[in-house]
């Protein structure tokens, strides 16, 4: 099963209408995109929680990393450039941290709030190789506009 964006888009506004809790906000999207997509492995936030350090938010899916400085890793590349990560392997991205041996493949976008502050970045892992287009940073990232760029 695949993501149907406009049907989980519609779901994702009528759960969050109202709610300006960041913590609640991020527990319901993940859950929403997780159970949408067969290749949505792990899927969760890491909240920037202090200068260049991201730590684990709500997540769907085996453990994932506690920390991750801006400096390590795909996340991190993504806190600190602001701009979508996709990769399509992880063994071929430098500095790829492991959180988990099954992911074969990334797509971390950067949450902003409505001033552009960054508030966490959006990871969602797959064990299939090259699992994500841009389509799906174009949808995920108008999927996270609508819901925190409004805070």
């Amino acid at each position: 099963m695949q993501i149907d964006y406009d049907e989980t888009t519609k779901s994702i506004a009528a759960l969050t209408a109202g709610e300006t809790d960041v913590v609640s906000l991020m527990a319901t999207v993940v859950c929403e995109l997780h159970h949408a997509d067969d290749r949505f492995d792990w899927t969760g936030f890491y909240r920037v929680t202090g200068p260049q350090m991201l730590k684990i938010g709500p997540y769907q899916g085996g453990h994932g990393c506690l920390q991750i400085p801006f400096s390590r890793g795909v996340c991190g590349a993504a806190a600190r450039s602001g701009e979508v990560q996709l990769v399509d392997d992880v063994d071929a991205f430098a500095d790829h941290i492991a959180c988990a041996s099954s992911t074969r493949s990334e797509i971390v976008l950067p949450v902003r709030d409505r001033q552009g502050a960054l508030l966490a970045v959006l990871d969602i892992d797959s064990d299939q190789p090259a699992a994500f287009t841009q389509a799906d940073a174009d949808r995920l990232g108008e999927i996270l506009t609508m819901v925190f760029g409004r805070l």
